[in-house]
């Protein structure tokens, strides 16, 4: 049985991979194993140990804590909206990153403003 924390971290992974434009097969190279590995990560089938997430945090220029941001006892009983598994949540970030830093602050700032209309 998949343990919460394993799904998680998991969809994390797969979300900071996706985001940065990584493939299984990349992530896995940089850290030395198949990329069956990864995918087995991913979906939470397979536990990450601590010195592999270290590794995979390294690969991906994130913290090791990046892995467990947003986990609580309210999302791991399946309560709440998980953003990581919305595709188009997902397209839109990676679309947010791709855009130049002066722009994209300025797109922040606009859909903050919207954001405050609509409330």
């Amino acid at each position: 049985m998949k343990h919460p924390v394993d799904v998680h971290v998991g969809k994390r992974v797969r979300h900071r991979r996706w985001v940065i434009g990584m493939t299984q097969q990349q992530l896995a190279e940089h850290v030395g194993i198949k990329f069956q590995q990864i995918q087995k990560y991913e979906t939470g089938m397979n536990r990450i140990s601590a010195s592999r997430l270290w590794e995979i945090a390294n690969a991906m220029d994130v913290p090791v804590e990046h892995f467990f941001d947003g986990f609580d006892t309210g999302r791991a009983k399946g309560k709440g909206q998980d953003l990581l598994t919305d595709r188009e949540a997902l397209e839109l970030i990676r679309a947010y990153y791709a855009v130049p830093e002066a722009q994209r602050r300025r797109l922040f700032d606009l859909a903050r403003v919207m954001s405050d209309a609509a409330a």
